[in-house]
């Protein structure tokens, strides 16, 4: 298992692909995982190794989705018991957290989160003044520039990458902004006036939702003039659209269980009821499993 999760690694990283490493460093028994486990924890929730049972998972995948966010390693105390300070919330201490987990069967599990954020990608099509300046200014913020022309770009070839900036002055500009779009790329610039910019986005083929996730004119109002201006100005948004997350955002990340009370990560994979005509999200299907069978049990449940 080791071995494949290794692979793994290298694999999402060759990808850059951010993940958060998980390693359970102390169990007190009975828990299920022993030193030495290891998770990797992906951005859509997934979790793919062992490092305890669903309830375990539960909380950590909550902590490790937040460590992926503010990029820092946390060794994260899970317990059934209630913490230290009587509230029931979790207990922060310098690089640490303790928070306690009512799922548990008992033991404790105390698990390092390491987020691997590989350095953002970010394509720049074009050979323009704009492309070369956003090409030259984007290692200083730590990223990773490819520069390329408009041939071999297809929607694979876009996996992982956080941004497409085209700057090639309405050279081939469609078939690279469809290939971005159905790559699911979070930024998508064109350079380009507003007027050339809609009727590109007119001839696309791809639908309203679609055409709304491409930047034009790309880069925030800054009265940018000169290409290095119009560069700062594209990867201010960049920076915005890519890494940008408000507490509100924040917030809508995660739900509290009404059964157990656990707080739990809203995520494809994460078990959710709509028995009574909203959305509940629950730490594993047993709690699921409870709140159907009698749904007016939990009033106080909150719907996402």
């Amino acid at each position: 298992m080791a071995a494949l999760l290794e692979a793994r690694m290298a694999e999402l990283t060759g990808r850059h692909v951010p993940f958060v490493k998980a390693t359970v460093v102390r169990a007190r028994r009975p828990a299920s995982a022993r030193p030495g486990d290891i998770a990797l924890v992906l951005a859509d929730g997934r979790i793919e190794g062992f490092v305890g049972g669903v309830c375990a998972e539960a909380t950590v995948r909550v902590q490790a989705l937040r460590t992926l966010r503010s990029g820092e390693s946390l060794l994260l105390r899970i317990s059934p018991e209630a913490t230290t300070d009587g509230t029931g919330e979790p207990v922060v201490e310098e690089g640490a957290l303790l928070v306690a987990n009512p799922c548990l069967s008992g033991g404790e599990l105390e698990i390092f989160l390491e987020p691997l954020r590989p350095a953002p990608r970010v394509v720049v099509v074009g050979d323009s003044p704009i492309a070369r300046s956003v090409a030259a200014f984007g290692p200083a913020l730590g990223y990773d520039i490819t520069s390329a022309g408009i041939d071999g770009i297809t929607p694979d070839s876009l996996a992982g990458t956080q941004a497409v900036v085209i700057a090639s002055h309405g050279r081939d500009e469609e078939p690279v902004l469809v290939s971005a779009v159905r790559a699911e790329v979070p930024y998508i610039g064109l350079v380009a006036s507003p007027r050339r910019g809609a009727a590109v986005l007119a001839g696309l083929d791809l639908d309203p939702g679609q055409r709304a996730r491409i930047r034009t004119p790309a880069g925030l109002w800054i009265g940018a003039r000169t290409p290095g201006e119009v560069a700062v100005s594209i990867l201010a948004e960049v920076i915005q659209a890519v890494g940008g997350r408000s507490p509100e955002t924040e917030e809508s990340l995660t739900a509290v269980d009404p059964v157990c009370g656990m707080t739990v990560a809203v995520a494809d994979n994460t078990p959710y009821s709509e028995a009574d005509g909203d959305r509940r999200w629950f730490c594993c299907t047993g709690c699921r499993a409870a709140y159907e069978k009698d749904p007016a049990r939990y009033p106080e449940a909150d719907a996402s």
